[in-house]
């Protein structure tokens, strides 16, 4: 019996919309482009820490693997790659995947693409990231099931959602998608942003300790986001399995 998709297939239609803008900084996904460096910040610092590697070597995750789900167009898989991880990309849109594909080909790089779920795979990794996916998947708890699934014991799991707050209400869905127009309308529902609170007890349910957490907040003066200590609109997680 096929396992029951983690995808939501509204979700995976919105982003395909958007395919063709992945790699344009100044296009639909600017948020994310502006967002990696924190988030590669934070990565290399845990994952470093973790597996006991210099972050200021060439290539400090030599010998590691890395899946990186919901990867859409390949925004962290292609530097993640290039730290030295073997990189598994997966994503539920067909579209994503055969942009990313042909975006690694012509950095020449070498990153296992895969349209496919979580729950498709039979592989287990080093480590096992989902930036920016659990506040678009149906069940959150299943799919952070299947994640746990796909980290090997003692591996590293990292992820990037949004906070349940009143602010987040007002920054990520009232700012960004109607004022500012970072995002089209209908990218978040609140609703299924979770507490940071939340997210660590369903991860603990599914065998990932939390071990980290860290926010993630916008610089309107140098139009630029950084790592902070609030976690009330975005924040990340770095976790343990068990």
């Amino acid at each position: 019996m096929a396992n029951p998709s983690t995808s939501s297939s509204d979700e995976v239609a919105r982003f395909e919309a958007q395919a063709e803008a992945w790699w344009d900084p100044e296009g639909d996904f600017k948020p994310l482009h502006l967002l990696n460096p924190p988030r590669m910040e934070f990565l290399v610092e845990k994952l470093a820490a973790h597996f006991s590697r210099d972050p200021m070597a060439a290539r400090p995750f030599e010998g590691l693997s890395l899946l990186d789900i919901g990867c859409g167009g390949g925004l962290l898989s292609e530097p993640l790659a290039r730290l030295g991880f073997t990189v598994t990309a997966i994503d539920a849109g067909e579209k994503n995947i055969a942009i990313a594909r042909r975006h690694a080909d012509l950095s020449g790089l070498a990153i296992d693409y895969r349209t496919a779920g979580p729950e498709d795979l039979a592989e287990r990794f080093d480590v096992v990231m989902a930036m920016e996916v659990v506040e678009h998947v149906p069940d959150v708890d299943a799919f952070l099931a299947a994640c746990a699934d796909r980290c090997k014991p003692g591996g590293a799991f990292a992820a990037a959602t949004l906070n349940r707050t009143p602010k987040a209400f007002a920054l990520a869905i009232v700012g960004a998608e109607y004022l500012l127009r970072w995002l089209p309308r209908g990218t978040h529902d609140w609703r299924r942003f979770l507490r940071p609170s939340e997210l660590a007890g369903k991860l603990r349910r599914a065998g990932i300790a939390a071990r980290a957490f860290d926010g993630v907040c916008y610089d309107p003066l140098r139009d630029r986001w950084q790592r902070c200590r609030a976690l009330d609109v975005n924040y990340l997680v770095y976790g343990v399995r068990e």
